[in-house]
């Protein structure tokens, strides 16, 4: 019975109250099983059995992330069976599933167990449900075109390439990954070595200069400690002088005290002579004193005698009436020209004319200004803080690129060729949608960014395809970045209305759109509502969460969220049952920061119609500059020439009131001439009486000159006497003095010994040594280095503490911590030397030659048959397509991967398969024949496709199913399990194939179902045709 059954084949599925069924018994074929059935009726929920029974887990589903989700609606608890072929003893796992607890209880051929053996169990039978190269779900379909190169090439290795394949690769990335973590380390310590030495080098300079700074700071304590010296020495000096000079000037004393008897005498005779001498010189002086007051007196009478004599000379009162005369004709010869000038009052009337209207203007331009400024200030007052704002809104904008760069850094990588290109593009070219797409409140952008995938958050978006096509052409194919781009529908989408009015479902909770939620612009928003229905999607509330069971059952909500969850609801075409899965809604990571798009470009509107404004009046403020001092210009001018024609017009006023001014005069003058010979006979006398008077006051003042003269010089004899008196008393006093001198000298010694004990004290104090020691050798060796005076003490001293000031913020930690990274250094140099030596070790330890060549040649040979087989069923179809080994770096094992490269058009080149480039029946036809080509190689049990047909043209769904049924129907190939809800007609079967059609409703019993009359009634109806 088993004969055409290969290992691990499953030979039974039963469900109990599993999703869509209450009770039913799969039995599959072991070649080709195609399963049949309208969208609802339960297909799919034979993979989720197969997954589920199989220990695989609900994410691989991409349904329900609860496992309880997979019981059917309204039960308690479900249950699954599946039984895999094996000699010896086929193999039986249960899973029964609760809904209260979301727990499973696993039995292993009827015997309770865990899920961990049942795990083991199913690995051990080599069977992969978490590989898309053997069980490929619904939901999943559309994962297998977005895998990445390594992650396809890990698939397809544990899918048909031999067990060790795996293992090898595996063994040689860690074997890498070690190497490079050792690599890294290595790496890391050599730059913190580096970089410790260049901070231990610039740390050298300072321990330098500290050096430098302690060797004047001794300096300095040498100088401080000879110092006291140096004034006990100069102390010691001075008392050895003086005592000499003491004991000088004791001899001297004991000479002079014989001869001083006789010199007192003397002294006291030149004082009796010196008083009666100084008396008569102040006599003398007070009588000189009035001669010479007498003497002034009298110069003076004669002098106003003189000026009375002078009065009565007539000569001057005839210059003076002749020069009067001159005077008048010389003013008359002046009118007599200034009258032959024109009259020039008009001309000033015209001139005050002008000079009125130029400060009209004038007046003008200042008030203009004066609006100018005002506008001006105005402005600037606007838009003090719009810079701020601006920059705050930047701000927020570069966080957000920050954050997609460390997400996913080639995406901004071409976001920056963008900015710096976007002229090579002749429609609009958006950048990544999370930059773009602008949430109104950030409590919104969860909803938002759970509906909207990452890839697509990440996608530019073109408004023209060949705007698209040229981009990819450059980022992806040139520069190697992994980008995603879509192209905006060509009808706008952006306005749709929603199916329902949301006041219509307000009374479940819900209270706004998806669409309403965010901002974008309207290419991006019109593929938003063709691609994800934003517009129809409405966002509830925990009201929403309270009535779900109400709202599921609504007929026109498919997608919808509540507070904390997303749910979606699909019903049966059949049976119009419904089957609903739900999702947490994650945290926001990227749309939460949000910016006022519109209000960020009224703003930088607002600037910039500002700045052009206060530009411009700027330019005005300018011209009325301008203006301004064109007129202050002609003003002075007007003013000048009317100065001139006033002048020229008050001129023959001023010349006719100066001549008659100068008449007058002449007249009065010429009337108080009288009789001159009278005058001159009465002018006489009164000469010879002042002469008279003048003879006897010159005789009095020669008197008194002469006695002036005789005083002076008996004053004069009496001061030179006095002058030798008193030298010859200032002798005597000096020789009485020297026994003083003595006593001041004797009082000068006492001091200095005082000085020169206590400079010796304080000079062992400052060497620290004891009173009775002597300068020990090595002092006094740096003692006679040092100045000897304390001149040059003292200007050493300033001098070297300038240059020790000089070495600011160095103290002895700076040395200590120098140390301390020299230390370190050498214990790092240490380290390292032993971190290259265990890279070594480990290099010559591990076989990575023999490994790498026991894994690539046969993963070559591998590809190269998958290529054969992919290329063959590609050319079938008149299309081109190849599969190959791709690495950049042949030591990197974690960046080998297999890249799909497809051409469905002669015209086109070939494209890698990405999740964009392609159409999806385009992708779909990829992900197939790159399934069919693994079939014949596949070293698995079974493989499962659920609607993978979906979106393939009719040509290409019979071309693809021709090749299915021919490479899954032969006998060396592994089971295969096909689900589709159509088939094109008259397809090819054969007998090796199982088709199992699936009915589901409340009108269908297993037992009432007679498949031989359904054949005969279909074989009569096709022959009445």
């Amino acid at each position: 019975m088993f004969d055409s059954w290969s290992q691990e084949n499953v030979l039974r599925i039963k469900m109990n109250f599993h999703v869509t069924y209450s009770y039913t018994v799969v039995r599959p074929g072991p070649n080709l099983n195609m399963i049949v059935g309208a969208n609802g009726t339960g297909k799919s929920s034979i993979v989720c059995a197969i997954c589920l029974g199989l220990a695989g887990k609900t994410a691989l589903l991409g349904r329900g992330d609860k496992v309880g989700l997979y019981v059917k609606s309204g039960c308690r608890k479900g249950f699954v069976e599946i039984e895999l072929y094996k000699q010896g003893g086929n193999v039986v796992i249960s899973r029964e599933i609760h809904v209260d607890t979301n727990q499973s209880v696993w039995m292993l051929h009827g015997k309770v167990c865990s899920q961990k053996i049942v795990e083991e169990e199913v690995k051990a039978l080599h069977i992969q449900v978490s590989n898309l190269c053997q069980f490929l779900p619904q939901d999943k379909v559309g994962e297998f075109a977005k895998m990445t190169k390594p992650d396809l090439l890990e698939a397809t290795e544990k899918s048909v390439g031999p067990p060790e394949m795996y293992a090898y690769h595996c063994k040689l990335r860690n074997f890498r990954t070690k190497e490079r973590e050792l690599e890294n380390e290595l790496k890391d310590k050599t730059n913190f070595l580096e970089k410790a030495k260049q901070r231990n080098e610039r740390n050298k300079h300072d321990v330098n200069r500290y050096y430098e700074k302690k060797r004047h700071l001794d300096v300095i304590e040498l100088l401080e400690k000879k110092k006291p010296w140096v004034e006990y020495e100069t102390n010691r000096k001075e008392l050895e002088g003086v005592k000499k000079e003491r004991e000088e000037a004791k001899r001297q004393l004991s000479a002079l005290r014989q001869a001083q008897a006789p010199m007192l005498r003397k002294m006291q005779q030149i004082e009796e002579q010196l008083k009666p001498t100084e008396d008569q010189i102040k006599t003398k002086t007070a009588a000189i004193k009035d001669a010479t007051l007498k003497c002034k007196q009298k110069q003076d009478q004669l002098d106003r005698k003189n000026k009375e004599v002078s009065v009565f000379s007539a000569d001057d009162q005839q210059k003076r009436i002749s020069n009067t005369k001159r005077a008048i004709e010389d003013l008359k010869a002046e009118l007599a020209k200034v009258g032959d000038q024109p009259d020039v009052t008009p001309q000033i009337n015209a001139i005050n004319m002008d000079l009125r209207r130029i400060q009209e203007d004038r007046a003008k331009i200042e008030g203009e200004k004066t609006d100018l400024r005002r506008e001006k200030s105005n402005l600037s007052a606007e838009t003090r803080g719009a810079p701020r704002k601006l920059n705050d809104m930047n701000n927020m904008m570069n966080a957000k690129e920050e954050k997609l760069r460390a997400r996913h850094k080639d995406t901004h990588t071409a976001l920056q060729w963008l900015r710096q290109n976007r002229s090579l593009f002749q429609g609009n070219v958006y950048e990544p949608m999370m930059l773009v797409i602008n949430v109104k409140d950030p409590r919104y952008a969860q909803y938002v960014e759970t509906h909207i995938s990452f890839h697509d958050l990440r996608a530019f978006v073109f408004q023209r395809k060949d705007d698209m096509e040229k981009f990819m052409s450059e980022v992806r194919d040139k520069k190697n970045l992994k980008v995603n781009s879509i192209c905006a529908p060509e009808t706008s989408c952006s306005q749709r209305p929603p199916s329902r009015n949301i006041e219509s479902i307000r009374r479940f909770g819900f209270f706004t759109y998806l669409r309403e939620m965010f901002d974008a612009p309207d290419d991006v928003m019109s593929y938003l509502c063709q691609q994800y229905v934003v517009h129809d999607v409405p966002v509830g509330s925990e009201k929403t969460k309270a009535m779900i069971k109400t709202v599921i059952e609504e007929p026109y909500l498919k997608v919808f969220y509540t507070a904390h969850e997303r749910y979606i609801v699909k019903r049966s075409f059949y049976s119009n049952k419904i089957s609903t899965s739900n999702s947490a809604v994650n945290p926001s990571q990227y749309l939460a920061i949000t910016v006022d798009a519109e209000g960020k470009q009224q703003l930088e509107q607002q600037m910039k119609a500002c700045e052009s404004k206060l530009s411009e009046i700027d330019e005005r403020m300018s011209a009325l500059q301008r203006e301004g001092a064109a007129l202050a210009r002609r003003d002075n001018e007007l003013l000048s020439e009317k100065k001139r024609l006033s002048e020229l017009k008050g001129k023959k006023r001023q010349l006719e009131q100066k001549i008659s001014t100068k008449q007058d005069s002449l007249r009065q003058t010429e009337n108080s001439v009288i009789d001159l010979k009278k005058i001159e006979e009465e002018t006489k006398r009164k000469i010879e009486a002042v002469n008279s008077q003048k003879v006897a006051i010159v005789t009095a003042f020669m008197v008194q000159m002469k006695l002036r003269a005789n005083l002076t010089m008996e004053k004069v004899h009496l001061a030179l006497k006095t002058v030798g008196l008193m030298a010859e008393k200032a002798k005597l006093e000096n020789s009485c003095r020297e026994g003083q001198k003595c006593n001041r000298l004797e009082q000068v010694k006492v001091r200095l010994t005082e000085q020169c004990k206590g400079l010796l004290k304080k000079a062992k104090s400052v060497c620290r040594m004891q009173l009775n020691e002597n300068l020990p050798e090595d002092l006094h060796n740096a003692f006679t280095k040092l100045p000897d005076t304390l001149a040059e003490i003292d200007a050493m001293l300033n001098e070297e503490h300038s240059r020790a000031e000089f070495f600011t913020g160095l103290s002895e930690q700076v040395v200590e911590d120098y140390n301390r990274k020299e230390e370190e250094i050498k214990n790092l140099e240490k380290e390292l030397e032993e971190k290259v030596n265990a890279l070594n070790a480990y290099r010559q330890n591990i076989s990575e030659v023999t490994a790498k060549e026991r894994w690539l040649n046969p993963l070559k040979q591998l590809v190269e048959k998958i290529n054969e087989k992919f290329s063959d069923f590609f050319r079938s179809m008149q299309c081109a397509g190849e599969v190959d080994l791709h690495f950049e770096n042949e030591d990197e094992y974690d960046k080998y991967g297999i890249r799909i490269r497809v051409k469905f058009h002669s015209s086109t080149q070939l494209h890698e398969l990405t999740p964009h480039h392609q159409s999806g029946g385009e992708r779909s036809v990829s992900t197939m024949l790159y399934l069919m080509a693994l079939q014949e190689l596949n070293r698995c049990p079974f493989r499962v496709v659920d609607e993978i047909n979906q979106g393939m043209d009719p040509i290409n769904e019979r071309r693809v199913f021709d090749i299915v049924v021919r490479t899954a129907s032969r006998k060396s190939t592994s089971q295969y399990f096909f689900i589709t809800p159509k088939l094109l007609q008259n397809l090819k079967y054969v007998d090796e194939m199982t088709v199992l059609c699936v009915h589901n409703g409340q009108t269908v019993s297993p037992d009432q179902w007679d498949e031989k009359k359904f054949v005969t009634r279909r074989l009569k109806r096709t022959a009445r045709t």
